[in-house]
């Protein structure tokens, strides 16, 4: 049985052979931590625990495309080879995936989750009479593919990739036995364990269970942006990362405002009456290592897991900070975009502080809002399906500079200034659009942009080409749009999702003119690590 074969390429006359200006958007950053703070045993486990991660780096190929090797193998030009290795395939992530190889075809919507030849209707039709075989083809954990006879089946996620999930667990069972703290220890030995069986939650309760732990690894199946075409199919990814111990406590006491903010959103009672868990961390950390989905294209700096709705409500998630990739992204990408598209009295009000919080403050919105529809339609990311992504990465940003507000309001930030969050949020959104359409991140600021601009919450100066934020309608602006996504995803409305991004979700003339300015200054969309 084949699970991971290539797709068919096919001639497309519109690639073009700029090579060098995609490099380009890419600027290259070591990560590096303070070694020198861990044990002799900490620092033992971080070659294997990557090489537990560089098995979620062979899997995540598999998926988003097929085999890597045939693909590298077939570019002779060391350039495209090792733009390939950035995408994880022939397609550019930050150019909405189109090919940047010729003579490959499109991207398929479901990625190598699903035949390529595969219409969203015949999927429909197979899974329409439920039971077992729809649940299994529509699990987060399995591919989807085709017998003899041409009809689909499922092909769980540890047997089609056995080979590398074996070697990961066996990395994370070795891990375990270098561990000091006992619940990291638990950990590593229940992720091995789900590794080989496709069953998470336990090693996710583990997860959050853990609070003394300086080593931190994340890995597996874990965000479903790839599978464009329902959103069901989970990606295998890694990021192996050294706890900030001193930042880590500066964070510690916001996640315990969960349940007080959950009950101030801006939106009916029954969009919000659901209670966040309790258990939720912040933290800080340093990146030494990224694998797989969370390599691809552009670069996380923030995580907030786990995923799982059921884990979430019992327990909450873990909140956490990337810092030095964090800092190399403020640094190389936002100054200068600040320098170029932000009004000259405005520029400095664009500081690391307010660019960390406000990456700090998405991830922990995540865990507000409504996971469960509320009118029996399911989870909000099944009845949203491949719009769900997008559309919850929104709620994370606008719901976490609203929870920034109330807290400055409230006293509970009070060295912060709210105009240094709104201007660097603004600043920020350029950032993030750069991403393109690909990207769930890219989708939810285009979106946002046109619905702050559409409310005068943001104005362009034509004159200078700069954009300058009006604080009270940016307040008005948060809290409106605030309310129209919980109520979106309350209500599972897919169809008034669809309609919200064909309203909001293109890139105008004026704000396309603006991003050409930023490339031709030279100012990189994203980076690449030396790892």
């Amino acid at each position: 049985m084949t699970v991971a074969t290539p797709l068919p390429p096919v001639v497309s006359p519109t690639v073009t052979s700029d090579i060098d200006a995609r490099l380009a958007k890419y600027t290259t950053v070591r990560l590096t931590t303070d070694y020198a703070l861990l044990t002799a045993n900490e620092r033992a486990m971080i070659p294997v625990l990557i090489e537990a991660a560089k098995a979620m780096d062979e899997v995540f190929w598999m998926q988003a495309f097929g085999t890597r090797d045939s693909l590298l193998a077939s570019l002779d030009d060391p350039r495209m080879r090792r733009y390939a290795e950035i995408n994880y395939g022939p397609w550019d992530r930050l150019a909405g995936n189109e090919p940047f190889v010729p003579g490959v075809a499109p991207k398929p919507k479901g990625a190598n989750f699903y035949p390529s030849d595969i219409t969203a209707a015949e999927f429909e039709r197979e899974v329409a009479a439920g039971g077992a075989r729809a649940d299994s083809l529509r699990s987060l954990y399995t591919l989807v593919r085709r017998d003899a006879n041409g009809r689909l089946y499922a092909v769980p996620y540890h047997h089609a990739f056995a080979a590398q999930t074996a070697r990961a667990a066996t990395k994370l069972l070795e891990a375990s036995r270098l561990a000091d703290d006992p619940g990291l220890k638990r950990y590593l030995e229940l992720r091995a364990q789900a590794l080989r069986t496709d069953d998470y939650q336990a090693s996710d309760l583990a997860w959050l269970d853990m609070k003394t732990n300086t080593i931190e690894v994340v890995i597996g199946p874990i965000e479903n942006y790839e599978d464009a075409l329902f959103g069901y199919k989970a990606a295998h990814e890694a990021f192996v990362l050294v706890k900030d111990q001193e930042w880590s406590q500066r964070l510690s006491r916001y996640a315990a405002l969960l349940p007080g903010l959950q009950r101030g959103l801006p939106v009916p009672e029954e969009y919000r009456r659901e209670t966040p868990g309790t258990d939720s961390d912040l933290n800080a950390y340093d990146a030494v290592y990224y694998a797989g989905d969370a390599n691809a294209g552009s670069k996380t700096i923030a995580i907030n897991l786990p995923n799982d709705e059921a884990v979430q409500l019992q327990k909450g998630t873990r909140r956490l900070q990337l810092k030095n990739s964090m800092r190399a992204k403020f640094d190389a990408i936002m100054v200068p975009i600040a320098a170029t598209l932000i009004a000259a009295d405005q520029r400095p009000h664009v500081t690391f502080d307010a660019f960390f919080g406000n990456t700090m403050f998405h991830e922990v919105a995540h865990g507000l809002g409504i996971k469960n529809t509320i009118n029996g339609r399911g989870t909000v990311r099944e009845a949203l399906k491949e719009q769900a992504g997008w559309l919850e990465e929104g709620k994370a940003d606008v719901l976490g500079l609203y929870m920034v507000a109330s807290l400055i309001a409230d006293g509970g930030m009070p060295d912060a200034n709210l105009r240094d969050h709104y201007v660097t949020f603004i600043t920020g959104i350029f950032r993030s659009v750069r991403f393109g359409a690909a990207s769930a991140h890219g989708r939810a600021n285009i979106a946002r942009f046109n619905f702050f601009r559409e409310r005068g919450a943001l104005t362009r100066d034509e004159a200078t080409g700069t954009w300058r934020v009006d604080d009270a309608r940016m307040r008005e602006a948060m809290n409106a749009l605030s309310e129209t996504i919980l109520t979106l995803q309350g209500n599972g409305d897919y169809d008034g999702v669809v309609a919200f991004m064909s309203r909001y979700g293109t890139i105008d003339a004026v704000l396309q003119g603006d991003l050409d300015r930023l490339s031709a200054r030279g100012i990189p969309v994203d980076v690449v690590f030396e790892q």
